[in-house]
């Protein structure tokens, strides 16, 4: 089963769930994570405008990311869990997930030389519990913890207490029209898409050669949803 099978079956089962939202919800914000992430969340967002729906209320998860990028600087310097805020830009699978290790105060006194082992571990952090585990799961407890702290900003935001987090939206910071990156949620979903910021030279070159390959998966969702329509 190649890449485009996987896409088409995933996009095929998150269709009908964001078509019935479309349909009984369509001010909901919806939140996916269904991998390929970085295909199927353009793939959905382009259906969701054809309907003439806003591209703010659909959300890539990648919150996973930024969870284990912190927890392995805490690891790393001991600071406390609350002053450490790693962002995770680019998307949401292998070399296409960049932690930005420079833009937080406790992360950026790790030594330079460290940084491409502990940016290749948060790429690889899953492959790492499907082995602690010889194979018998996969992350259900740090993907459930993630997927609360995304839902619980999404939720302020739309009580009214504008809320940051990273994810995979439609954007306009990069060439790319989506990407991933720390985003403002407020009552309308997706409110602010924050800039990159400052990168460090590793970051540099790591964001230049992720965009190649982040670009072909963006393209296969495009080319999905340019096959495909809501039936309804």
């Amino acid at each position: 089963q190649d890449r485009k099978d996987l896409l088409n079956i995933n996009a095929g089962i998150a269709k009908n769930i964001v078509e019935a939202c479309a349909k009984f919800c369509p001010e909901a914000v919806v939140a996916l994570i269904v991998n390929p992430v970085n295909s199927v969340v353009p793939a959905m967002c382009e259906l969701w405008k054809k309907k003439g729906l806003n591209p703010c209320k659909i959300v890539g998860v990648t919150t996973l990311d930024c969870v284990r990028a912190e927890k392995f600087v805490y690891e790393k310097t001991g600071a406390s869990g609350s002053e450490i805020d790693v962002p995770v830009i680019g998307g949401h699978a292998g070399t296409t997930i960049l932690p930005l290790f420079s833009q937080n105060t406790h992360s950026k006194t790790i030594p330079e030389a460290e940084i491409p082992d502990l940016d290749k571990r948060v790429q690889d952090a899953g492959t790492e519990v499907v082995s602690a585990k010889n194979g018998k799961g996969s992350a259900t407890l740090s993907m459930g913890y993630a997927g609360a702290r995304l839902g619980s900003a999404v939720l302020a935001g739309l009580a009214g207490t504008p809320t940051t987090e990273c994810a995979y939206v439609a954007s306009g910071i990069t060439a790319l029209p989506y990407f991933a990156s720390k985003v403002t949620f407020g009552r309308k979903g997706v409110e602010t898409v924050h800039p990159i910021g400052d990168l460090s030279a590793h970051e540099v070159q790591r964001l230049e050669a992720l965009m190649p390959i982040l670009k072909e998966e963006v393209d296969a969702g495009l080319e999905y949803a340019g096959a495909n329509e809501f039936t309804s």
